[in-house]
């Protein structure tokens, strides 16, 4: 449910903080900076709707005060969970709530997922898992330390604490393909995935069933949807039209640009960069 995603400061100050809602993230400590991107936090004491767009990226979250409601494509509501996984996702999700809230995340580069609980990460993809469900009572009890710690840097702590006992017991090598997978990231997308294999000493099919493996996405998509977010994240730039923002992220047409904007968005670029949206209501 990351707000921000990939567009996010990755520092400690505060980069939305209005009478409605606070946002801010804190950069993870060097032991965790190949599994963690950034741990966040968002509260706010008026009702909230949140558009949950495609993202390679999972996160754990914890929603130490309130809980939001899922809205279905049939207009119902569905209880979301308390403290849970967002896996890495290809298509959008609408949640809800109408009272104070607070939430911590811990955004994850998507080798983090197969590591901290033992599975694939495509038995994971566009999946919502509660932690009660993956960890039995250490979930359980996870939840119940973040919901009661008196603040987020403690939270910050209990969580980094958790990782680490995790980590040590399963990161017995770093394979080239996690380099490869925040190499895309971090590249925003624009690689050759034949080069990257080579780069890395992989046949193209072993590096495809690793990267699947460890990403739950073929490279292709997982691609696709790294340059989505990095248009998505030129929100606000006034300077950029359409054309702009679609070749700054490596899209050589419009057509494409909007064809997957759409499909992992929801919302048509034209309306979405206009400030128009629902979808950017909250960074006005």
């Amino acid at each position: 449910m990351n707000p921000i995603a990939s567009g996010a400061s990755h520092t400690a100050l505060a980069v939305l903080n209005n009478t409605r809602m606070k946002y801010y993230t804190i950069p993870p400590p060097e032991q965790l900076q190949r599994f963690v991107r950034y741990f966040w936090v968002l509260e706010s004491d008026q009702p909230y709707i949140h558009y949950s767009m495609a993202d390679v990226c999972p996160e754990l979250l914890f929603h130490y005060q309130g809980q939001f409601d899922e809205l279905t494509d049939t207009g119902t509501t569905t209880p979301s969970f308390t403290a849970g996984v967002h896996a890495q996702t290809s298509f959008t999700r609408t949640f809800r709530i109408d009272k104070t809230f607070g939430i911590f995340g811990v955004y994850l580069y998507p080798q983090a997922l197969p590591l901290l609980f033992g599975l694939s990460a495509t038995e994971l993809t566009n999946q919502m898992p509660d932690l009660k469900l993956l960890l039995k009572a250490a979930g359980n009890e996870l939840e119940e330390k973040i919901a009661t710690a008196t603040n987020n840097d403690q939270r910050v702590k209990i969580v980094t604490a958790f990782m680490e006992r995790k980590f040590l017991m399963t990161d017995k090598e770093q394979l080239p393909v996690f380099h490869a997978i925040q190499s895309i990231i971090h590249r925003k997308g624009l690689v050759k995935i034949k080069q990257l294999a080579n780069d890395h000493f992989l046949s193209e099919r072993q590096f495809e069933r690793q990267f699947l493996q460890f990403s739950g996405f073929s490279p292709k998509l997982f691609s696709r949807i790294v340059r989505f977010q990095s248009a998505m994240a030129q929100y606000g730039d006034k300077d950029l039209s359409l054309t702009n923002i679609a070749l700054e992220s490596g899209y050589y047409d419009q057509s494409h640009f909007i064809h997957d904007f759409k499909e992992f968005s929801g919302h048509h670029p034209k309306h979405y960069f206009s400030g128009g949206s629902d979808a950017t209501k909250w960074k006005e």
